[in-house]
């Protein structure tokens, strides 16, 4: 049976795998499904929608798919989904979806560190971290890998692409294109994210043709449809430049 706290009030209609621990106080209501090895400390909410995977740990005080703050949203039945090994941090509150995606996502291996808040039908890839205080707005994607600094602020239905650095106390209101480091106000190109690059395995070669890539379309003067076919003309198309070309083709908001 799972290590349920005498003081936890867990509904009966809730699924826990046989290894999941909860703390002292804490509330997990009955549509709830929590896998193998995950922790629940201290004075946590997991309210109805919550799909929680395995090895998980939600600290003292998080607040797991409580409905969302969005005026449109009527009861539909909904979901928040957190993939395995992932650790939510101090006082985090994760809303579940509405009708527009019908659920809200954390993927794998993240880190969402405390006071994150993470609102209705957002998508969060494998190996985020989210530092102390990122505010999602609804409809927010954050791509894999990327790491977003302390009290950053991402305006609703922006695209966050993957392997991306965003510096603390900025904000985005725009899409962010994938590969780089982002700073400043209003937020701007810094140059690649090399570094982060480098520790995740991809080659000088690439990182270079990454960097003649963004150099079209940052720091030339030509307009972002001009900078893409300068790029399918000069840069070696290798899948990487072809993502970036994507994602700023399909950008609704704009980018930095």
């Amino acid at each position: 049976m799972p290590n349920i706290h005498p003081m936890a009030l867990v509904d009966e209609h809730a699924e826990l795998a046989e290894d999941v621990v909860v703390g002292p106080y804490s509330i997990i209501e009955g549509d709830v499904q929590i896998g193998d090895s995950t922790r629940i400390d201290s004075h946590v909410l997991i309210a109805d929608g919550a799909r929680i995977g395995k090895h998980c740990h939600i600290h003292h005080g998080a607040v797991v798919s409580t409905v969302p703050q969005d005026l449109k949203f009527a009861g539909e039945v909904s979901v928040l989904e957190i993939g395995d090994h992932t650790v939510i941090r101090e006082y985090c509150d994760l809303n579940r979806g509405t009708k527009d995606r019908g659920k809200t996502k954390v993927g794998s291996h993240c880190l969402l560190m405390a006071y994150t808040h993470v609102a209705h039908d957002c998508l969060v890839g494998d190996h985020v971290i989210l530092s102390n205080g990122v505010q999602l707005a609804g409809h927010v994607t954050v791509e894999d890998w990327v790491i977003i600094g302390g009290l950053v602020p991402i305006h609703q239905f922006c695209t966050i692409g993957k392997h991306v650095f965003i510096g603390g106390n900025f904000r985005a209101v725009q899409d962010v294109p994938p590969f780089i480091l982002a700073a400043g106000e209003p937020l701007q190109y810094k140059g690649l994210n090399s570094v982060g690059l480098k520790r995740r395995g991809y080659s000088n070669q690439t990182i270079t043709m990454l960097r003649r890539c963004y150099r079209y379309i940052f720091r030339s003067n030509l307009n972002r449809k001009q900078a893409l076919e300068k790029i399918e003309s000069e840069v070696e198309m290798i899948p990487e430049v072809e993502a970036v070309c994507e994602f700023v083709r399909k950008s609704q908001r704009g980018i930095i």
